[in-house]
């Protein structure tokens, strides 16, 4: 007998007996379709054939789901009661397909909803949990139009992103204050009893109390004094945070700090965090502080984690699982023809900070990844490797774009980042000259956009330096005259109380260099509240950052507690973004904006106001598959006896992708939580689970297109179709 055989013979609680007896009371179709049928079997033909004949009028519904790829417009054209023909539909096609289940470690997960239905009206057994009758009876409700998609109004989304004050909020910066005085006094502690020793920042003899934090506050704007005294113990961080964290928290704390997850929080990035909850600000730094307090769920998965992006486990010498032949297997990751990422062997590898949900826990849990920067120094070797590696993009035929991370790419030093754009300025330079050689048609892709990933304007504005700045400007002007046309700084913002006035003077200095700064959202539950992610664009615009990606949470279990299910991610795109929605006529101001990037700040402000918006709305709402590509093209096929859902997804089809997406098919993925689960949360979190009023519904996603200014420019040549560095 199977697990799954086994759990078939299970009861359903007594809660589960009431809400299914709600279910069948507002269906007596169904419920006349269960009783009648003698096995499962019957019950799912039963069921499809009563759809097929009651809405058979839904030519829209019927012909998106029998599509094997979908079309934006065509998703467009759904009602709502659409999206529910087709989900009760694609749960009919899926039935006993069997998934491993990495939420569970590999278990066998298998979707049977009208099967559970059954077990349950028939036998009272099947184990199906409360979570999965909620979302039964919404879908029923959804079709039969008693559940409607109600888009709220600009006033009421302007009203809820008004619950979020941002970090340059008077208020928060004068508590901020208090704060870092709280920090800075611990540490003039620390440093007189000995505890703190370190040959830079020590205090001379004879210094009063006032001269130690004049010197103190002095060392605050260095950023290397925030690496230097990081937070990396449970007790230090609490102590940090005056004693304010609870008990339970604590715990949950000391046994991370056994399971061997690094802690690392620099005292700049602390200071954000509430003691003293002001009346108007109540959670409004719950988006930072579940970024530095780790959660139960993560701890219990450690060291049980595996990696979500299968290209993360390479083996030397093969190619990757896009069909990638890479120089390296811990430097360069590709997904795509046209970019790859480049990590550098120096500090670059490491963070200002330690995001709880970080995709690369999995490397942290293998010792790949740790926070001992002075072992993260650039090597005698590294020149030379490094000039192998940039080989490698000048021999390609496709890449053009190159995105520098790690880690952090503002983590590396100066010298060693400076380095590094030199050693891009040759390799694009040397392109360009080998392609004068070759004819029209057998001329490779030369490099036009250039990319820092980077998280240190959130975490460590204080990085950005004048010497840094001068660096970038420099670079550009020369970049310019070889064909390099696209300067972006990729950085990640997660809350408006992260944009404080030394993160805005960092993004300007950047602007003034000629670069433009993208944020790349990452929708955790806090992040997913009401208004939260709609305050976080119009806060970016004001300081000159243009929103790039808003990304669902990935990883499994580990990630639990962050996730947002995709229905939000959907909801917020097309109840709250929307009213950022760019209409194409301004499509070609805002694919000008690099051409004077100095002048970002005036420009987003200028085109917010003409087009009456409260944000630029030009991110894009995607998951990183755990196959190849981003997108937010899926259905709901599944659903677990938890409740939790089942999503197909397929690949974005607006972008060029490797040609082994032809083989992989579609995507899998078995969401950590149910939406019922989700709504519990956020209900902790103090938020009202009747303003997500439809949250059940979003069972369909599509990927939307690209805003003009996140595309290639055109070349004045053709480049060649041929394909190098891959093995299929």
């Amino acid at each position: 007998m199977t697990e799954n055989e086994k759990l078939d013979r299970i009861a359903i609680s007594v809660r589960s007996h009431r809400l299914l007896r709600n279910l069948l009371r507002e269906n007596p179709m169904l419920e006349t379709i269960m009783r009648e049928s003698k096995n499962e079997t019957e019950a799912q033909i039963g069921v499809r054939n009563w759809i097929l004949s009651e809405y058979n009028s839904r030519k829209d519904a019927l012909r998106f789901q029998s599509d094997q790829v979908t079309k934006r417009e065509n998703f467009e054209k759904l009602s709502w009661n659409d999206f529910a023909i087709i989900r009760i539909l694609d749960y009919i096609d899926h039935a006993g397909i069997e998934y491993p289940d990495r939420n569970l470690r590999g278990e066998i997960a298998v979707s049977n909803p009208i099967r559970l239905i059954w077990l349950a009206v028939i036998k009272g057994t099947g184990g199906a949990k409360p979570d999965f009758f909620i979302d039964m009876i919404r879908l029923f409700r959804q079709l039969r139009g008693e559940s409607v998609q109600v888009i709220p109004e600009r006033d009421q989304i302007e009203k809820w992103m008004e619950r979020y004050p941002s970090g340059l909020d008077p208020r928060i910066v004068e508590l901020r204050k208090e704060n870092k005085e709280r920090i800075i006094s611990l540490l003039i502690n620390k440093i007189d009893a000995g505890e703190i020793k370190d040959s830079k920042y020590f205090f001379e003899e004879g210094l009063s109390y006032e001269d130690k934090q004049k010197l103190v506050r002095e060392w605050w704007e260095n950023y290397k004094f925030h690496l230097r005294f990081a937070i990396r113990s449970p007790d230090l961080l609490n102590e940090m945070l005056g004693h304010s964290l609870d008990p339970d928290t604590m715990k949950i704390l000391y046994d991370a700090e056994k399971a061997g997850i690094p802690f690392f929080v620099n005292p700049y990035y602390l200071s954000l965090l509430h003691v003293r909850v002001p009346y108007f600000a109540i959670g409004a730094d719950l988006a930072i502080r579940h970024y530095i307090v780790y959660s139960r769920q993560l701890v219990d998965e450690f060291g049980n984690i595996v990696a979500w992006e299968k290209e993360d486990e390479v083996v030397p010498g093969k190619p990757n699982a896009a069909g990638w032949l890479l120089p390296s297997y811990n430097n360069i990751h590709r997904r795509y023809p046209e970019v790859a990422i480049l990590i550098p062997d120096s500090m670059g590898r490491a963070c200002g900070g330690l995001c709880s949900s970080c995709q690369r826990m999995f490397d942290f849990q293998r010792g790949n990844l740790n926070f001992d920067l002075d072992k993260l120094k650039p090597t005698e070797r590294w020149p030379d490797k490094l000039k192998q590696l940039l080989k490698y993009f000048e021999e390609d035929t496709q890449l053009r774009d190159i995105l520098i991370t790690g880690g952090d790419a503002l983590m590396s030093s100066d010298r060693t980042l400076k380095e590094l754009l030199d050693g891009i300025y040759d390799m694009a330079q040397n392109k360009h000259n080998l392609n004068k050689k070759r004819p029209d048609g057998q001329k490779t892709a030369e490099l036009q956009r250039i990319r820092l990933g980077t998280r240190l304007l959130a975490y460590l504005p204080q990085r950005v330096t004048p010497e840094l700045t001068k660096i970038l400007a420099d670079f550009k002007q020369k970049a310019m005259a070889i064909g390099i046309k696209q300067f972006i700084i990729q950085t990640h913002f997660e809350s408006p109380m992260e944009i404080t006035p030394e993160a805005r003077e960092a993004a300007q200095k950047l602007i003034s260099a000629g670069w433009i700064i993208t944020n790349q959202l990452v929708f955790t539950t806090a992040a997913s509240r009401r208004g939260h992610t709609a305050k976080l664009r119009q806060v970016l615009n004001d300081v000159g950052i243009l929103p790039y990606y808003t990304f669902t949470v990935k990883g499994y279990m580990e990630n639990n507690f962050n996730f947002a299910p995709n229905a939000r991610v959907v909801q917020e795109q097309l109840e709250e973004k929307v009213i950022g929605k760019i209409v194409q006529e301004h499509y070609e101001t805002i694919r000008l904006f690099p051409e004077n990037a100095d002048m970002m700040v005036e420009n987003i402000t200028a085109l917010r106001r003409f087009a009456n918006l409260p944000f630029l709305g030009t991110d894009r709402n995607v998951l990183n598959l755990p196959g190849v590509g981003k997108s937010l093209t899926f259905r709901v096929v599944g659903i677990t006896r938890y409740g939790r859902r089942i999503l197909q997804f397929d690949h974005d089809t607006t972008r060029n992708h490797s040609p082994i997406i032809h083989k992989m098919g579609k995507v899998i993925i078995i969401e950590s939580k149910s939406i019922h689960e989700y709504l519990r949360q956020l209900e902790d979190l103090g938020e009202d689970p009747n303003e997500y009023e439809g949250l059940y519904g979003y069972s369909i996603g599509q990927t939307e297109p690209r805003v003009p200014i996140y595309e290639y420019p055109e070349y004045d040549y053709k480049v060649t179709e041929e394909l190098s560095n891959i093995e299929i």
